[in-house]
């Protein structure tokens, strides 16, 4: 198993691996990347106050999430393409996640498909839905993401367009020929290999497949095919979060793309506090966005997120040691929440709340 010292150093061993194109894409932001940046920065801005003699000789991470318990707040959320990263991809991702008991999410374009990816692993999962102007495609993706026992359907609802990502447009942007994209006909991966000049084949992509038009009605039209829950990920305005509960939805995530869409808007922890107060208690909220620390956790379930999803770390586990790598990155995190929350006087999440943090 590799070896951590903290999440931040993996990026530049995984970036000796990788084909620059490949690195760029998934390290990479949209326009100036001032919210890629301000994903980490933000973090910074908001401080622990520990209490002292609290009795923390034992402790527990565990925490239900849409009525699964996970061993930890922590999760894998929806990405596409890990066939960049590992050649058992997706499989190699859901497996690690199972092996530390927690969630893992399917990207629509994941390089294996849905029914390989529950068929590896035992463990829970989502399944991540981009929505395709044929609603006929969507509506299959549902009914087979239900049959393969997947619990909820997580709708990100923040990319009509793709974003101005000009690290991909720099590099043409391509999948690798090896690569498919199993949950559809050879036709769809065909289209990410073919790169044009100063254009990403994923942009083009989608421009041309995912509809632009979608609106709250289309919520309501999801949860009407759907049998599970509908997860909104995507959020970062209370409005919206208040109208994630009026439409129906079991849970909201705040994020921002990983600062790969609009460039310029907020970090997800400083909104969060926010879009807790506009749900009020009637749905979960769960963040991501620039979570690299034990403390970056305890921050966020203190403003009032149930849990936290872990993005880019994963991917670069993956790149350097697989499935064993992904199983290194989480069970890292999951030691420096344990020892963070021995250090701040809780014992359980449920000693997690607003008292414990202060921001500038």
């Amino acid at each position: 198993m590799i070896e951590i010292l903290n999440l931040d150093s993996l990026e530049a061993r995984a970036r000796e691996r990788l084909d620059p194109m490949l690195f760029d894409y998934i390290a990479g932001g949209s326009g100036d990347e001032w919210t890629l940046r301000e994903n980490r920065e933000a973090w910074s801005r908001i401080q622990l106050l520990p209490r002292m003699l609290r009795g923390v000789g034992n402790r527990d991470q565990r925490v239900t999430i849409l009525g699964t318990e996970v061993t930890f707040p922590v999760l894998v959320p929806p990405m596409g393409f890990h066939g960049l990263c590992h050649v058992d991809a997706e499989l190699a991702t859901a497996r690690g996640a199972a092996r530390v008991g927690t969630i893992f999410v399917a990207s629509t374009v994941s390089n294996r498909s849905l029914e390989a990816i529950a068929d590896s692993s035992s463990g829970p999962r989502w399944f991540q839905l981009y929505v395709y102007r044929d609603k006929a495609i969507t509506r299959d993706l549902v009914q087979r993401a239900a049959a393969a026992g997947y619990t909820a359907l997580c709708l990100t609802v923040d990319t009509p367009l793709a974003g101005q990502r000009e690290r991909d447009r720099r590099n043409r942007l391509r999948m690798p020929s090896h690569l498919s994209l199993e949950n559809f006909p050879a036709a769809h991966a065909e289209r990410h290999k073919l790169g044009n000049e100063g254009e990403s084949a994923l942009a083009r992509y989608i421009a041309d497949m995912w509809d632009a038009n979608l609106t709250w009605d289309d919520v309501d039209w999801l949860r009407s095919i759907s049998p599970l829950p509908v997860i909104i990920k995507g959020v970062l305005v209370p409005d919206d979060a208040a109208l994630a509960v009026e439409h129906g939805a079991a849970a909201v995530i705040v994020s921002n793309h990983g600062g790969r869409q609009l460039d310029g808007v907020p970090a997800p922890i400083t909104m969060l506090s926010r879009i807790v107060d506009a749900v009020g208690g009637q749905t979960e909220v769960l963040l991501d966005g620039g979570v690299r620390r034990g403390t970056d956790v305890l921050k966020a379930l203190a403003l009032g997120a149930r849990a936290v999803l872990v993005g880019r770390p994963v991917l670069w586990g993956l790149t350097l040691d697989g499935e064993a790598g992904v199983v290194a990155v989480l069970e890292h995190l999951r030691a420096e929440i344990d020892l963070a929350m021995a250090l701040a006087g809780c014992a359980t999440l449920n000693d997690i709340d607003s008292a414990l943090v202060v921001s500038e």
